[in-house]
């Protein structure tokens, strides 16, 4: 895959541009191939910018309105994520012929996408598409792109007509999984379809013979019994959303399932809850960190407000400055989206002022005032080698927020810096902590059910950590 260069101004000055942030490869190859050289697409299509360019749209019409360089995405990294992030916004496949990318030299890069229809100069008067019709009996290539195309709809302006009342429902009904479902259900559908193919069986719809023996195979690769749950349900849904009969609830794809999780305890297999970072482990890990540096200042304030909040991984990822409001008492998040949130009503976290040195509400305010964050994602990417004292530019710090899986990854490096066992610790250790810590100060069950956002007090039993069984039994005196 190639990339269409155009240079604008100075080739010197723009060249010293792109080198900053071309990964040492690129840097390489483009002084080998000299910036007049016809190979300098080939190169650049396969370079890794750090930080990421921006990416516009040019060309076409949505909701109306011709867009000339809109921004649609920052921090891009590759060409073809610039290809996959246009095709999505557009409604197309990133191999569509009439997509094309250009990349943009001049004193800051960028890549701009435009699209050409060969009947129509407009793609849509909105920025949803209607249902695709049914990949059913197509090849998994095209089943994949229809399932990612079809988690992806946007609900469509309404125009008064049946029709579009209808396809407003149904993308409506797919806003009902979360996003981390949709993106389990993504990896579910596409490990089935490659699957059958490679042993040239039916993907959709399926038999469900077929699916117990992909079941028994992915076990076989060690996936934990409640993936392959979550890849039943994933083929599951794609039946249901391209109107095909739904295999998955043969009785022997639950029979296989019974037996791969009884199989599963009696080999020691089943998953350990990760550790509690309660109070005082969370003060050892925070006693650990190094605040001269970026990344320090932002893991503290990640750690403190994780644990006064009691939120998980994903809601971390999710807090925008806008979310965050300071009151008298303390901090006020209000996160529009939670799991425990089934209505969408949203809900307000309180962080109160704790008057140490472990102080969420301190720790925030210095994160913002130390990497300059006015708006969007709370908690970024941090180059490595970024110190507080040398920030200044803003390239040590991303655009895009961190993911549930970096913030995971950060407390259990975190707790090995600490000298504890970071393979016990995980995205739930701070919420654990935090339930943990309040049962053993004796908050009332109501109390501790609201910090946890449970809708049942079942649930909020699998985030205690109780401790010597002895000593807590009932009936001690």
């Amino acid at each position: 895959m190639q990339v269409e260069v155009v240079v604008h101004g100075r080739k010197d000055r723009v060249f010293a541009a792109l080198f900053e942030r071309c990964d040492r490869t690129t840097r390489h190859r483009l002084a080998e191939a000299g910036s007049t050289s016809d190979t300098l697409p080939g190169v650049l299509a396969a370079a890794r910018f750090s930080p990421g360019l921006e990416l516009r749209l040019s060309g076409i019409s949505l909701s109306g309105n011709k867009t000339d360089n809109l921004l649609i995405a920052n921090d891009v990294p590759f060409v073809s994520r610039a290809r996959a992030l246009a095709a999505e916004r557009i409604g197309v496949t990133p191999d569509d012929p009439s997509l094309t990318l250009v990349l943009h030299l001049s004193s800051v890069p960028y890549f701009l996408a435009r699209y050409r229809q060969a009947h129509r100069d407009t793609i849509a008067q909105s920025d949803a598409s209607p249902p695709l019709p049914s990949p059913a009996g197509q090849t998994p290539g095209v089943i994949i792109r229809w399932f990612d195309a079809s988690l992806a709809r946007a609900v469509p302006q309404r125009d008064g007509s049946l029709e579009t009342a209808r396809d407003s429902a149904s993308a409506y009904a797919l806003q009902a999984k979360a996003d981390n479902t949709r993106k389990a259900y993504r990896a579910g559908v596409r490990a089935w379809c490659v699957w059958a193919d490679r042993h040239a069986l039916p993907c959709l719809p399926a038999r469900s013979t077929d699916i117990a023996a992909f079941l028994a195979d992915e076990r076989g690769r060690g996936l934990a019994p409640a993936t392959l749950e979550l890849r039943r349900a994933a083929i599951t849904y794609l039946h249901r959303l391209a109107g095909c009969a739904v295999p998955t609830a043969d009785a022997a794809i639950g029979e296989t399932m019974t037996g791969i999780r009884r199989t599963a305890a009696k080999e020691g297999c089943t998953p350990r809850r990760k550790a509690a970072a309660t109070q005082d482990v969370l003060a050892t890990i925070i006693n650990a960190i190094d605040l001269s540096k970026l990344s320090g200042m932002r893991d503290r304030a990640l750690l403190l407000m994780g644990f006064y909040g009691a939120f998980r991984r994903s809601e971390l990822a999710s807090i925008d400055v806008r979310h965050v409001t300071l009151v008298s008492k303390g901090l006020l998040v209000t996160l529009p989206h939670s799991k425990g949130d089934r209505q969408g009503k949203g809900v307000d976290i309180a962080l109160p002022y704790t008057y140490d040195q472990y102080c969420p509400v301190k720790a925030y305010g210095a994160w913002l005032a130390i990497s300059g964050i006015q708006a969007g994602p709370v908690f970024r990417r941090v180059r490595k080698e970024s110190t507080a004292a040398s920030h200044g530019d803003g390239r040590e710090i991303g655009q895009q927020p961190l993911t549930d899986r970096s913030i995971a990854r950060i407390i259990q490096s975190r707790a090995s810096a600490a000298g504890l066992d970071g393979k016990t610790f995980g995205g739930h250790s701070l919420k654990r902590g935090a339930l943990t810590t309040g049962m053993d100060a004796g908050a009332h069950p109501v109390k501790l059910k609201r910090l946890a956002r449970h809708a049942t007090y079942a649930a909020l039993g699998d985030y205690l950590e109780l401790g010597d069984p002895f000593e807590e039994h009932a009936l001690n005196r």
